[in-house]
């Protein structure tokens, strides 16, 4: 089976509110850029964390023990 990257129809849902992202839309290239740098996409983060840009794994963490987390996704 083929598969094709849809990347204009993903860049309209994708969260990251880095403008300059040249990986935007391109979620292999962008988890694979964030993993190697001990970090997880903006797609992991509830909005108002998204903005902060801190998409470390720590911060991911302590958002998600928290119960910020769950709030913002039901």
């Amino acid at each position: 089976m083929k598969r094709e990257c849809k990347v204009e129809e993903i860049k309209e849902k994708c969260p990251c509110s880095y403008e300059p992202c040249e990986r935007k839309g391109i979620c292999c290239e962008c988890l694979s850029y964030h993993l190697s740098r001990n970090q997880v996409p903006a797609c992991f983060f509830p909005a108002e964390f998204e903005k902060t840009y801190d998409r470390s794994i720590h911060k991911f963490i302590e958002i998600y023990q928290s119960g910020i987390w769950k709030a913002s996704f039901k």
